[in-house]
């Protein structure tokens, strides 16, 4: 049997087909999502959740030339599927291959790249308004989900978009929170009948005619009589109020509803201010796996296709994100001033495992990171001891918070800063690199990065011995070293150093988890130049052990830091005291200091060990910086 997406390489090739045929599309297009992503793991039910609207979108706008623009490009599998890369699909965030995300370098199909969520409402407008300054007549398009329009930025686009009045379509795409009654008969009928072509008419010669009529009486008795109407119709509704043509509820996941009102709403142009579709779907549609996360199917790793298992990785060592969630639990044990607050990721960030214990002290704020901050810098000025718990990436959103309303006032909030450095197949819009040099620039501010398991749950018992000042703790994505772990975390000194190995000539200081590659290139040294390196854990981004760093100075030739993040964390800080206080130059012992970071660009998805050696901070790069050092001793020495 011939599947029709065989002969779909464009949306062009959708623009004829019958509804029967439209329906066959979709499930072929949902197979196959499910099929690429057993393959390689991925953001699962947020596609399956919109492969309907998807193809109907695809139907029925003139795709690329009108602009299509996703909210969270982890929904959009099913659209790059659809869009001349169906025969890539099985590459999805593998090296080299397709993003999960959407992105403008890959595909012109890809208007607007999206990472975080709750931009596409801003950047459609901004497209639209281009748009008519251009003279153009082209649609615009946004695909929102309820969740992201918990996030202050959709509200602020919402209300600039009223107030420019320019067309904009906006597709609300409800999986899960329930902002209108649950679709059915009457929903069905009255979108249908909001939407079709005589009524929008209507409706919007109604309203210019009585602009033309004298007075002002007749006006207003001609919008309460409107108001009246649509209230009686449809009831009235925030998206309305916010000055949205409302369209909805539709059925998310029927073809025969969603096409006639796409059609109706793009073939009426009278309507001339922005419009709100408010699409009902469910979140994994179409697929059953066995323990399901609590944010239903959002990740899952790879899986049989036929039973729908996830395939067990084997480990014997804890992530690093659920030893942080066990050591707060266990602490908050015997501390009921602990709370712990995430945006929208209780389970990414291990706050289900304390939301289990305590359910009283833990807040979900959803996806707004702004508030969470200062939301916890409130609750730390009623004298609790909160953990904000945010992604580094997701952290940048809320920089002007974490400034004025926390390090200004030397709040103690506490940041555990999960999914630090780099992340593998989520690429550069997930990759936490920026953290330490935003936040280390910054007065009162004490940042730790943990080696190990170990570390990180010392780190944690340290943070709250720290009540003068805010604090962060920061730790990548997966699994730890497998190192013994105590029963508790024990408190640490502020800013104080730790030698793993002593040497001479050259020190390698690691800031992070890259210690065992730094071990591994001291190794290396060792084998092949019969130099043994000595080896220290910085523990401290800032403070930084200033004591160490100077007695390191007076018997060293070489410094070489090592660093999961941009320029402008603990090397910098480091450099900056020791050129400072004269310690490092020609007349001093030391003479070499290289910093080891990543570098200024941006490093696509993929394996993150490769990902790690372009980076040049895995053990082969650090040892190679090492013997490039020598050499150049050799050199002088030599001339």
């Amino acid at each position: 049997m011939t599947n029709i997406l065989d002969s779909i390489n464009s949306p062009k090739d959708l623009e004829n087909l019958s509804m029967d045929q439209l329906k066959a599309v979709a499930d072929e297009v949902r197979n196959l999502t499910i099929d690429a992503v057993s393959r390689t793991g991925g953001h699962l039910g947020a596609g399956l959740g919109v492969v309907e609207l998807t193809v109907a979108l695809h139907h029925v706008f003139d795709t690329p030339n009108d602009k299509l623009i996703w909210d969270v490009g982890h929904q959009t599998y099913p659209h790059k599927i659809l869009t001349d890369r169906k025969n890539q699909i099985h590459t999805l965030r593998q090296e080299g291959g397709l993003s999960g995300f959407t992105k403008r370098s890959e595909s012109p199909y890809d208007p607007f790249g999206a990472g975080h969520s709750s931009t596409s409402i801003s950047a459609a407008l901004g497209m639209a308004i281009g748009r008519d300054l251009k003279k153009e007549n082209h649609e615009v398009i946004a695909v929102i989900g309820d969740g992201a329009m918990s996030a202050g930025m959709a509200y602020e686009a919402m209300n600039n978009a009223s107030e420019l009045g320019s067309r904009i379509i906006v597709i609300l795409n409800d999986n899960k929170m329930s902002i209108a009654p649950a679709v059915g008969g009457l929903s069905r009928h009255l979108s249908r009948l909001i939407s079709s072509r005589p009524y929008l008419t209507l409706r919007s010669m109604a309203k210019n005619v009585t602009k033309r009529l004298p007075g002002n009486f007749i006006h207003k008795a001609a919008k309460k009589a409107e108001q009246y109407t649509k209230d009686f119709w449809a009831g009235g509704n925030f998206f309305e109020e916010m000055g949205f043509y409302y369209v909805g509820p539709v059925n998310g996941h029927d073809l025969s509803q969603l096409v006639p009102i796409l059609n109706n709403i793009k073939q009426d142009r009278s309507v001339e201010h922005p419009i709100l579709v408010h699409v009902v779907t469910e979140k994994g549609h179409g697929m059953d796996m066995h323990d399901p996360k609590e944010e239903k199917l959002h990740a899952v790793g790879k899986f049989d296709v036929n039973t729908a298992k996830q395939f067990k990785k084997e480990t014997s060592a804890p992530t690093y994100t659920n030893v942080f969630a066990e050591e707060l639990t266990n602490q908050a044990k015997n501390d009921e001033t602990i709370v712990a607050i995430t945006a929208a990721m209780p389970s990414g960030t291990g706050l289900q495992t304390f939301g289990k214990t305590f359910p009283e002290r833990m807040f979900d704020v959803g996806i707004a990171e702004q508030h969470a901050v200062t939301y916890a810098a409130g609750l730390a000025c009623e004298g609790f001891k909160p953990f904000c718990c945010i992604y580094s990436t997701f952290l940048q959103r809320a920089y002007d918070q974490i400034i004025h309303d926390v390090a200004i006032q030397s709040l103690p909030v506490r940041f555990a800063i999960d999914r630090a450095d780099l992340v593998g197949e989520d690429g550069p819009t997930h990759a936490g690199v920026f953290d330490p040099a935003f936040l280390a620039t910054l007065p009162n501010f004490v940042i730790m990065a943990p080696s190990d398991e170990a570390e990180l749950q010392h780190m944690v018992a340290t943070s709250l011995t720290i009540n003068d000042k805010p604090s962060a703790i920061r730790y990548p994505r997966g699994e730890g070293t497998g190192i013994a772990r105590p029963t508790a975390g024990e408190v640490i000194p502020i800013g104080k150093s730790k030698v793993v190995q002593k040497g001479q000539s050259i020190a390698f200081i690691s800031c992070g988890t890259h210690l065992q590659d730094t071990l591994s290139a001291a190794a290396l040294l060792q084998d092949h130049h019969n130099i043994t390196a000595t080896v220290i854990d910085a523990r401290f981004i800032k403070p930084i052990d200033k004591d160490l760093l100077r007695e390191i100075a007076n018997t060293h030739t070489t410094i070489i830091t090592i660093e999961g993040s941009s320029i402008g964390g603990y090397g910098a800080h480091a450099l900056d005291f020791l050129t400072n206080e004269k310690l490092i130059g020609a007349t001093t012992p030391l003479h070499h200091f290289i910093s080891l970071h990543h570098p200024d660009c941006f490093i696509d998805h993929g394996n993150i060990h490769n990902m790690y050696a372009k980076a040049g901070i895995d053990a082969k790069s650090i040892y190679q910086s090492a013997v490039d050092t020598l050499a150049l001793d050799l050199h002088a020495i030599a001339s």
